[in-house]
C-alpha cells in the first residue's frame, strides 16, 4: 500500500491468490506513504478478505493501537517491524528490538543492513535465540552482504521471507525475486 497513490484502491485491485501482508510505511521506514491517514488506511485494510497480516512499525506502535485492536478483532495477524537502513545494531540491541516487537505483535520483524558476514551471523543468532524462546520472528539482512540471509534465516526460525514477484519491483536492497527465493528455500 505504501507505494500506491491510492493505497486502499491498490489493495482492492489485487487479483492474486496469495495472501497479503498489508504495509503502509513512511519514507523513514522504507515506504512512500504520507504520515497523514496512513494508519487509518491500515486499519481499513485488515477488513480485506486477502489480508492475512498487517505490518505496523515498532516506532509507531503507540499511536497505532486502534490498528492492532481492529486487526485482532478481524482475525488478522499483526507483524510489528523495525528497519535499520544504516547498519546492524549489536546482538543485544537486536534482541531487545525483537523482544519489544513480539510483545506488541504476533510476529516481530527486524530488517538490518549488513556490512559484514559477522553482521549476518549476529542476526541469525538473535533469530534463533528469540525463536527458541517461543516467539514468532521474521528477520533479514538487507544489502549484498546479507542477501543470502533471506534464504537461510528460515532455517534459524524466521517465519516470513519477503520477495517481489517481479525482480524489478524489489522494495529493499538484496531481495531475491519470488521464483529464485522459492527455489532456494525448497533446496534448503
Amino acid at each position: 500500500m505504501d507505494l500506491a497513490g491510492s493505497p486502499l484502491d491498490a489493495l482492492d485491485g489485487y487479483d492474486g491468490e496469495l495472501p497479503v501482508v498489508a504495509t503502509n510505511r513512511t519514507v523513514e521506514e522504507g515506504g512512500e506513504a504520507e504520515a497523514e491517514g496512513r494508519l487509518a488506511a491500515l486499519e481499513r485494510a485488515v477488513e480485506h478478505p486477502l489480508v492475512e497480516a498487517v505490518d505496523v512499525e515498532l516506532a509507531a506502535v503507540d499511536e497505532a493501537g486502534s490498528v492492532l485492536d481492529h486487526a485482532r478483532d478481524h482475525g488478522t495477524k499483526v507483524v510489528v517491524s523495525a528497519h535499520d537502513f544504516s547498519g546492524t545494531p549489536s546482538r543485544r540491541a537486536m534482541a531487545k528490538t525483537l523482544t519489544s516487537a513480539v510483545d506488541h505483535g504476533d510476529v516481530g520483524k527486524l530488517a538490518v543492513t549488513a556490512e559484514s558476514r559477522e553482521d549476518v551471523l549476529a542476526l541469525l543468532a538473535v533469530t534463533n535465540e528469540i525463536d527458541t524462546a517461543g516467539y514468532a520472528v521474521a528477520t533479514m539482512a538487507m544489502g549484498a552482504v546479507g542477501r543470502h540471509s533471506r534464504a537461510v534465516a528460515p532455517e534459524y526460525g524466521s517465519r516470513i521471507a519477503y520477495a517481489p514477484v517481479d525482480p524489478a519491483e524489489a522494495t529493499a536492497p538484496g531481495q531475491y525475486d519470488l521464483a529464485t527465493l522459492a527455489g532456494l528455500l525448497d533446496t534448503l
